[in-house]
């Protein structure tokens, strides 16, 4: 299994450069897991809203394969430093599959991002209808959550409640809501649209979560190719 000859330098520069790339793809497969963690937790309330599994779908294939690619950059390392061509040719295909289920993934993200506005104003629409209404206890709550943590009221405005405005689009003081179901005025009730707001920040997301795939996913071709070229030298 040694590396002979004038294979013995330029075996090891491949080897270290190995160690390198996967200490790197670790830390990328770390940021985007934990950006996909956050983006679950902190947006969930929005989904509801949203119109569509797209975002969430995207979400939750980077976490999981971020995930898989950490553990995968020790297994590449052991693989690199025992010398094993069964390893390295393991950890080759398995870096590659996750390579285009990343790259699929960091994709989807900015194909949400691109029709994010048209699907959030249909759904945001149509869920108002069911607002408060018995089963749809989901809708009630995601409406409230969205316009009391974005600051914001109805769809583009908070005449889109047509006079039944829930107290979540009223302002709040240190102890309670200000009165503006009955009265709204700019100095009570929050005047701006969530659809704006809201569709921006998912906006901001995607495109985050989709940049971080995509890199993660560039930064494991040099992984395979290290790999490739380890299995190719090791006799």
């Amino acid at each position: 299994m040694g590396l002979g000859g004038r294979m013995d330098c330029c075996g090891q520069c491949v080897k270290y450069s190995m160690f390198v790339s996967n200490f790197i793809i670790f830390i990328g497969g770390a940021i985007v897991f934990g950006l996909g963690v956050w983006t679950v937790v902190d947006k969930n309330f929005i989904n509801e809203l949203l119109g569509t599994n797209l975002f969430s779908g995207a979400v939750y294939v980077l976490i999981a394969t971020s995930a898989l690619v950490c553990l995968l950059s020790f297994f590449g390392c052991i693989g690199a430093a025992k010398e094993y061509k069964c390893m390295l040719l393991t950890y080759f295909i398995l870096i590659f599959l996750i390579f285009v289920t990343m790259l699929i993934g960091g994709i989807l993200g900015y194909v949400f991002r691109e029709k994010v506005s048209q699907t959030m104003q249909q759904e945001m629409h149509s869920s108002m209808t069911f607002y408060g209404a018995y089963g749809k206890r989901s809708i009630t709550q995601a409406w409230d959550v969205t316009q009391e943590r974005l600051k914001c009221c109805g769809v583009k405005h908070y005449n889109d409640w047509r006079g039944s405005i829930p107290q979540s689009c009223c302002q709040k003081t240190f102890t309670d809501y200000k009165p503006c179901q009955d009265h709204p005025t700019p100095e009570n009730i929050y005047v701006q649209g969530c659809l704006d707001i809201t569709s921006n920040l998912i906006r901001d997301n995607a495109a985050i979560i989709g940049a971080s795939g995509i890199i993660v996913a560039i930064l494991l071709i040099f992984g395979m190719i290290f790999s490739c070229s380890l299995f190719r030298m090791i006799e």
